[in-house]
């Protein structure tokens, strides 16, 4: 088993929920304070912070606190765990098939 699995277990759990991947996706474009990423969510801002935390704890974001506000920001990165994953998946069939392809384009594209 790959060393990373705990870390893929952490990031795959944190992004099962439909909250954490919104504010996932949220965070996407930029920074937000916790305020700003709460106020769509008909939830208390404790269960909010909750699901923060589970993102934080899986490593997905990170936040900084510059007085009384706090700044939640994607890590870069924290998304490829998953990438390598599913990129380990696929199958010599699908390599096949991708080589078969290229080889398509290749001669196609000579004969036009």
């Amino acid at each position: 088993m790959p060393k990373y699995y705990d870390e893929l277990d952490a990031v795959l759990r944190a992004i099962a929920d439909p909250t954490r991947r919104a504010i996932v996706e949220r965070l996407v474009t930029s920074p937000a304070v916790v305020s700003e990423l709460a106020e769509p969510f008909p939830m208390a801002l404790p269960s909010f912070m909750q699901h923060l935390g589970v993102l934080e704890s899986a490593g997905l974001v990170t936040s900084v606190k510059h007085g009384r506000v706090r700044t939640v920001s994607l890590r870069p990165g924290a998304l490829d765990i998953v990438h390598v994953w599913l990129a380990e998946q696929r199958t010599p069939a699908e390599h096949q098939a991708d080589r078969l392809g290229i080889h398509l384009a290749r001669t196609t594209s000579k004969e036009i």
